[in-house]
């Protein structure tokens, strides 16, 4: 046993049904295998609290806590506002969780604390004492996500965008200088932050994502979800997630049009009306929440990733090619996976050249793509090899990365 660890989430890790709660997952149940583990959490859907006692399983203890509705948290992050501080921050502030924080660390029991997410960070910033590892997953560098909706946005949005974009990258820039060590997903993202924050630059290391590679086998069988006989092309993800809405908007407006003959899935929670709306559309189906997307992979044709805007890793990406299907990708949905384009997945940037990708795999042009796939995320996005770099970030403060008082 590596000794005692305070873990914090901004969302309930579990189950590890989207993004953000796979990555902690698979962190939070690789930590417990070695330390024993304090489990404090937001939770956004009433649902999710009775997940709580299969994380009693694995932690020592969990304190996990309603961040109330959508609406509450928008009138706490608003009410949190201060010059020169992203409103972001305000929307994970719950002041049981930072009291019940505050108590462990006072304690002084922890050896470490990891922290998953920039937006947790205010709760364990400035708590330096000797021997206390503290390490941040920053997952991917934020702030440049909201800089990309500032480009794409016209009038007060704009500004508002722009204004969270620069507020936020300070904040990150303050977190990282605070913590041990900051982790992004690829080694590209955590470049990008050095970049952006070069006093930073010997803090920062990385953790790529994986894949439950037992779990998405495409030799395992599924039923046959798709009632049509034509070819499906499949997107997967959180609905209610503005990336995703974009790039399914698109895809639909912009690439079916082109492809006779085949009909576009969107498959994952949480669909907004906008992505409802798509249904009124020749071939596109929407089919809100699921028990398991691998039956749609497993039968797709083609899995798609249009992204516009993306950061880090796609864990839609990886499921798909873990599944052996071919995957058309956007450049943007294609940044941190370890796999050769063209070989592995094809890169398509724009509608003509996505649909005519698409339709040479479906015309046989690439009879090895879902294979290749396979093989490159075995060998590049393995949990049981990702992880390992997690241990490392995890050592004892090493002399050079202690920060001053």
């Amino acid at each position: 046993m590596s000794g005692r660890l305070l873990f914090l989430c901004h969302r309930i890790p579990f189950p590890p049904e989207k993004g953000d709660k796979i990555r902690a997952w698979h962190m939070l149940e690789h930590l417990a295998r070695n330390w024993e583990v304090d489990l404090g959490c937001l939770v956004d859907d009433r649902a999710d609290f009775d997940h709580v006692p299969a994380l009693r399983h694995v932690c020592a203890s969990v304190e996990a806590r309603w961040t109330g509705s959508r609406t509450q948290a928008g009138l706490r992050a608003l009410g949190r506002l201060r010059p020169g501080r992203p409103l972001s921050l305000g929307w994970f502030h719950e002041p049981g969780l930072r009291d019940w924080t505050q108590d462990r660390l006072d304690e002084g029991r922890h050896d470490a604390v990891f922290v998953y997410s920039s937006a947790m960070a205010p709760y364990v910033m400035g708590a330096r004492r000797p021997g206390l590892r503290r390490v941040l997953d920053m997952v991917d560098v934020d702030s440049e996500k909201w800089r990309a909706y500032a480009e794409g946005a016209r009038g007060p949005m704009r500004q508002i965008w722009s204004r969270e974009a620069r507020t936020l990258l300070r904040f990150e820039r303050e977190a990282a200088a605070d913590f041990d060590r900051s982790l992004f997903v690829s080694a590209d993202e955590a470049a990008h932050f050095a970049a952006l924050a070069p006093e930073c630059a010997s803090r920062l290391d990385y953790v790529a994502n994986g894949v439950e590679l037992g779990r998405f086998d495409p030799t395992l069988p599924h039923a046959n979800p798709f009632m049509g006989r034509r070819p499906a092309l499949v997107f997967t993800g959180t609905m209610d997630y503005r990336p995703n809405i974009e790039a399914v908007s698109w895809f639909a407006r912009e690439v079916m049009p082109l492809l006779d003959g085949t009909e576009f899935h969107i498959v994952g929670a949480n669909p907004t009306p906008a992505v409802r709306a798509l249904e009124r559309m020749r071939g596109v189906h929407v089919t809100g929440t699921v028990p398991d997307v691998r039956p749609y992979l497993a039968h797709a044709a083609v899995a798609v990733a249009p992204l516009r805007i993306a950061r880090g890793i796609q864990n839609k990406v990886l499921e798909a090619m873990a599944m052996a299907r071919p995957v058309v990708a956007s450049p943007e949905a294609f940044e941190g996976v370890r796999a050769q384009a063209g070989r592995d997945l094809l890169v398509a940037q724009g509608a003509f050249e996505t649909a005519h990708r698409i339709r040479e795999v479906l015309d046989g042009r690439y009879p090895g793509l879902g294979a290749s796939g396979r093989v490159a995320v075995m060998r590049g996005h393995d949990w049981r090899a990702t992880l390992t770099r997690l241990d490392a970030a995890m050592e004892p403060v090493r002399a050079q990365d202690r920060v001053p008082a």
